[in-house]
């Protein structure tokens, strides 16, 4: 079951256009069923195929901040179209519904499907996730990013030129093993609801 995401940059009268550079940087890694796009605006959509898909691109999206994020779990019109402006499908109204709502909560992620009570559950759990990557430091950040690299915590001390115990202490203060925790449960809600 396909998974739109439907993207609007916060207060993008106030500061510069920062769409293009985030579609580049999604499309260049994120395996989508139709690519990610502008499609009004300061606003941009993608449809990607599988949950655990649709939950590294939120995480991304909350990592880079000044988003809200509309995420649709149903039905899309099939075949798919050779673009994502010309998509259709129940997947895609809840995802404008989602996106809508989305702005109107504190960590401006929202899930809206063909199921809602597990919706609203895969909401809870990605605004938990939102919380705990949105308040990360830089430090944290560089050691998540080399240990999810595949390097030890020892390798990642030594290239931080600190020891194995900070890499550590980094790790635990940004709540990285909840986060992995955490990943899965959203992973398996978002798929229930999409019916």
């Amino acid at each position: 079951m396909p998974f739109v995401l439907t993207v609007d940059q916060r207060a993008s009268r106030r500061g510069p256009d920062r769409v293009a550079d985030v579609l580049t940087q999604l499309n260049g890694v994120v395996d989508a069923l139709l690519a990610f796009e502008r499609t009004a605006g300061d606003e941009f959509q993608g449809v990607l195929g599988e949950p655990e898909v649709v939950v590294d691109v939120a995480m991304r999206l909350v990592r880079l901040g000044g988003w809200s994020i509309g995420i649709g779990a149903g039905a899309v019109q099939t075949p798919l179209p050779g673009s994502t402006r010309a998509g259709t499908g129940p997947a895609f109204l809840c995802a404008r519904r989602a996106v809508d709502a989305a702005k109107q909560r504190p960590m401006r992620l929202a899930v809206r499907g063909a199921v809602p009570p597990d919706a609203g559950d895969a909401q809870a759990v990605l605004s938990a996730l939102a919380v705990l990557v949105g308040r990360r430091s830089l430090q944290a950040w560089e050691a998540i990013d080399l240990v999810e690299d595949g390097r030890t915590q020892a390798e990642a001390a030594a290239e931080l030129g600190i020891s194995r115990q900070a890499v550590g202490q980094r790790l635990a203060a940004a709540s990285w093993d909840l986060e992995r925790d955490l990943r899965p449960t959203a992973v398996r809600l978002l798929g229930r609801a999409a019916g």
